[in-house]
């Protein structure tokens, strides 16, 4: 059994790799399943055994480079320290994500993370006995992690269509300054620098 799976994995990382030298020559939209498998050397349907299409292949790129080696730092502990590591990987495949964050639409960049980020905040959830405690019912467990989600994919995003200029550890600085301050609190600073 450990072959067969060893065999999926290092089929999926072909493909994988395939699919990220074609991106850094097209758009990801213009990118066949034809082309990948060729470059690849596999047949088309040894790509639909492992995805559904190349927007299946570009999400496990994602939760293999980003999500996945942040599970274990967060479980530590070590928030920043994953967000670093994972702003890392983008910025050494910058082609790469340079690229797939100019995806929009169904199966885009944006919604792959926002998903992710969202489910990986519900994961850590500890369970909420006595929900008549929340004066809000509409503030579900789901709805906060996908607040929250939108709002640390918006700087993501940014920092990605920026040109990633700013450092991954400037940057998680500046995020959690965020989180721990009010909207007030920031724009009061801001004001008192006259930057606004």
């Amino acid at each position: 059994m450990n072959n067969k799976t060893d065999n999926t994995k290092s089929i999926d990382m072909l493909l994988a790799e395939s699919f990220k030298k074609l991106v850094a020559k097209k758009t990801i939209e213009k990118i066949t399943i034809r082309e990948i498998t060729d470059l690849a050397g596999v047949i088309r349907p040894t790509f639909y055994n492992h995805f559904q299409d190349k927007y299946e292949l570009l999400e496990w790129i994602i939760v293999n480079e980003i999500f996945a080696p942040m599970d274990p730092l967060i479980d530590r502990g070590e928030l920043s320290q994953a967000v670093e590591g994972a702003l890392s990987v983008m910025q050494e495949e910058k082609e790469f994500y340079d690229r797939a964050v100019r995806l929009t639409g169904q199966n885009s960049f944006r919604e792959i993370m926002t998903d992710h980020v969202a489910e990986t905040i519900l994961s850590r959830l500890p369970e909420v006995s006595g929900r008549e405690k929340i004066y809000y019912q509409w503030l579900t467990p789901r709805r906060l992690a996908y607040f929250f989600a939108g709002q640390i994919v918006y700087v993501v995003m940014s920092w990605l269509e920026d040109g990633m200029k700013v450092p991954p550890r400037e940057l998680v600085g500046s995020f959690m300054y965020f989180c721990n301050h009010s909207i007030i609190e920031m724009v009061e600073m801001v004001e008192a620098e006259g930057r606004l």
